[in-house]
Parts: C-alpha cells; structure tokens; sequence
C-alpha cells in the first residue's frame, strides 16, 4: 500500500462532508480542528473499513467498499490505531505480554509471538522484563508506548492516532512525539495524526489539514500552512499557540478574534 486515499462526498450527514485527502508512504499527515469539528468521526469511518453511502475509501489503490470481507479482515493488519486515552484503551486485566500479543492471535501471525512481543517492547523503548506486569502498574507515557507497541506488533503500513498526547502530561509528550517521529524514519511507516494542538503538529506532521465544523478550510505542507495561513480560522488556532511575551499573545487573540468575526467563520 503506498499510501490511504480518503475522499468524502457525505451530503446527509452534518459530522464530516467533502473531504478529500491522502496520506503518502513514509509521512505524517495530520487533521487538526477544534473539539467537535469532525476528526475523531473521520478516523473511525476509516478504521471501520465499510464506507458510508456515497464515500469512497481506497487502500492501496483499492476500493474498501468493494473489498470481500477475507480482503478486509487481510487489510485490517496493515491499519492500527492508537488511542488519545492509554488507561483506558489498555484491558487493565491483561498482562503487557497478552496486550501487544492479542493482535498477532486474531490476525493469525505466522512468526514466534514471544520473540516479535519483545522486540516491540525493545522498539517503543521499554524493559521486555516488565512484560508480566499490568497497565496499572506503568505511567501514562508508558502506557502510551505500549499502546503503540500493539499497534506496530503486526507490522502496518499505517496507524492512525486519536490525539495520543493530549491525556499525557506535558513533561511526557515530548518523549512520545520523540517517539513517533524516530519511527516513521526507521520504519518507513505512515501516521494519519489527529489533535487540537498545533504545536504538537508541527512538531510530528509533515501535512496538514485544518478542519472547521466537519470540512477541511485548508490543507498543505505543514512549514506552508504555518507560516503562511490562508484562512481565517487557520489564523484564530495559530494565534492559541502560547508567546511568551505577553502584550504580543494579547495582539495576536485580538487581530483573530476580529479576522474571524469579518469572515463569518
């Protein structure tokens, strides 16, 4: 697969309509938008695989809505996902071990699990000692790191991932981003990246699309987008990104404030 083609056409449904967009082999591509514009509902239409009407989803070329249901359950391993919160997404009842190894069991994984188990611990930078433990006994980060080391377990072409910093303390997301973009250029891998925080985005992103009430205002390089925004609510979350001086932050909300009010947005 070299990549994921998502277009929509949706006109009956008000959460995401007419979002076209791709995400290339080897890069992050990232959606970012306020609470409630629409990124979370685009990213379980795609994870689920079976397109609303009139939405077309490809992989690899390939029309998922068209896919028999072995070609489905056979692309699910190219596609993970990792969730915004790493408690709860983790089934505190399993041991690490059972975790990372449950996709490898329902996907039918040819290989020693043990082996491929601790050398995804080793990937995300965790101890294989530590595999009889359980998700309450490890921090938030950690927890994320093992959420992403069940999410590499089958070797995916791309993992999508729901606001994977936000739950986590400032102090730890650094590590985790660290993390992600240290992956991408080891393995190659393609993340479709979704958050509110655009600081967190230009940090991991190499495209953007910024999306507003479930249509995407704008989209591009993420250098391009950042430095030289076009649309008025690209413009109101830039000026959210914290200055550290702060008669230039007030300025900054006032001008968006009043651009955003002139355009309608």
């Amino acid at each position: 697969m070299k990549g994921a083609l998502v277009k929509r056409r949706i006109g009956t449904v008000d959460a995401v309509k007419g979002l076209t967009f791709e995400v290339r082999a080897g890069e992050c591509m990232a959606i970012v938008g306020e609470s409630g514009s629409g990124k979370t509902t685009t990213l379980l239409e795609i994870m689920d695989l079976t397109p609303p009407e009139d939405t077309t989803i490809l992989l690899g070329g390939k029309d998922a809505g068209s896919m028999s249901n072995r070609e489905r359950r056979a692309v699910r391993k190219d596609i993970q996902i990792v969730f915004q919160d790493p408690m709860s997404s983790l089934d505190p009842r399993m041991t690490i071990k059972e975790i990372i190894a449950e996709p490898l069991h329902s996907l039918g994984y040819e290989g020693d699990v043990d082996d491929r188990v601790t050398e995804m611990m080793g990937l995300v930078g965790l101890d294989p000692d530590q595999l009889d433990r359980f998700p309450g006994q490890f921090s938030g980060g950690q927890r994320q790191r093992i959420g992403l080391a069940r999410a590499l377990a089958t070797n995916p072409k791309l993992i999508v991932l729901d606001e994977p910093v936000s739950a986590l303390d400032v102090s730890i997301q650094a590590g985790v981003l660290n993390l992600l973009n240290d992956l991408k250029r080891r393995l190659g891998i393609s993340f479709l990246f979704v958050a509110h925080d655009l600081s967190v985005i230009r940090h991991l992103s190499d495209r953007v699309a910024v999306m507003y009430k479930g249509e995407f205002v704008e989209q591009g390089d993420t250098d391009e987008v950042f430095d030289h925004p076009q649309h008025e609510y690209t413009k109101k979350l830039l000026s959210a990104i914290p200055v550290p001086d702060p008669a230039v932050e007030r300025a900054r909300h006032e001008r968006a404030a009043t651009a955003l009010q002139g355009s309608g947005a």
